[in-house]
């Protein structure tokens, strides 16, 4: 069958901006050919962003441990022995620090996560600080701090929060297996709360949790649904940590993870799509048919929370030899 017919079964064009996705549309574009998928993925790319930047962003634990969620994925839920201790929450003073280094290795974006099921209130405050102090410095800012309010996260609007960021994770019918101590719709209302105020959204979700490729599929449909696309989608590839319930995972196929990088560059064509966790244990080759499939955005730096991740030198080695600069803000 050649490309053409194949995508006689959408109900519109390819690279036209919708809302209306379909489980069996997404479906049907994660089972096309792979270069047809590829061809289509870069061609949608190129209409929205130059194929060869890339935006930069920087991701800071800025309290860390002790989570009473039991995200199945997650080293720091306080409900897994994984080596991971709860510690109190960052001075402001450390946290620009950071700040200020990231910038000057060339991050556009200063990413702030704590892990809380919520925040409190007199947290927020300090955050708040925060978010003020890296606009400050002339950095886009965001943050994950699990559940908000519409009132937090006006709070957060008015300290000059760019974005916030709070995943979907996976399908909605698979994730009771993943997670219990909260429902989808949680999600949905937090991204609600955000939208409401005004702030970017940063949403995407974790593969190779063990979903099949339904649940891919089902996971890129609600993104692709949602009333304004997700200006910022990262990508997952699950992180497997000793003590989490996932430790034994399988490895997801490599090419399973460019495919969904590519459905989710066709079905949100204005998004940033950011390879996000899971690049250390990527080969340069699985990293740059991301790359080629739309992903426009990295986290940069040794760690992701609490995970690890390539070093600059090393991110920089690859962007060189693939010809890809840093996007400017």
């Amino acid at each position: 069958m050649s490309l053409a017919q194949s995508l006689q079964s959408f109900e519109a064009p390819l690279g036209q901006v919708r809302h209306d996705w379909t489980r069996a549309e997404v479906g049907a574009l994660f089972k096309l050919p792979f270069p047809d998928l590829m061809f289509e993925a870069a061609r949608i790319h190129r209409l929205h962003f130059d194929p060869v930047e890339v935006q930069i962003s920087t991701l800071l634990s800025i309290k860390t441990g002790g989570c009473p969620e039991d995200c199945a994925y997650c080293p720091q839920s306080a409900q897994y022995s994984t080596g991971v201790k709860a510690e109190k929450l960052m001075e402001l003073d450390a946290v620009l620090r950071e700040a200020r280094a990231a910038k000057a290795a060339g991050a556009s974006r200063f990413c702030m996560g704590a892990a809380w099921r919520e925040p409190k209130d007199r947290d927020l405050d300090r955050v708040c600080a925060m978010v003020e102090g890296v606009k400050a410095l002339g950095l886009e800012t965001c943050a994950t701090l699990g559940m908000l309010t519409p009132s937090q996260a006006l709070r957060l609007k008015g300290s000059g929060l760019d974005y916030y960021n709070h995943n979907l994770d996976t399908s909605p019918e698979f994730y009771g297996a993943i997670i219990t101590t909260r429902v989808y719709r949680d999600r949905l209302d937090t991204l609600g709360a955000v939208r409401d105020a005004g702030i970017n959204v940063c949403c995407g979700g974790i593969v190779g949790m063990g979903e099949g490729a339904e649940d891919r599929a089902g996971l890129i449909a609600t993104l692709a649904s949602l009333p304004v696309h997700p200006e910022s989608v990262p990508i997952n590839l699950l992180v497997r940590v000793e003590g989490t319930p996932l430790a034994g995972q399988a490895t997801l196929d490599p090419l399973e993870f460019v495919r969904t990088i590519a459905v989710a560059r066709i079905t949100m064509p204005k998004s940033v799509v950011r390879l996000s966790a899971g690049r250390e244990d990527m080969s340069e080759e699985t990293q740059a048919l991301c790359f080629l499939a739309g992903a426009n955005s990295i986290f940069y730096g040794p760690k992701l929370l609490t995970t690890p991740n390539p070093g600059r030198d090393r991110d920089m080695a690859l962007l060189d030899k693939l010809g890809l600069r840093p996007m400017e803000r």
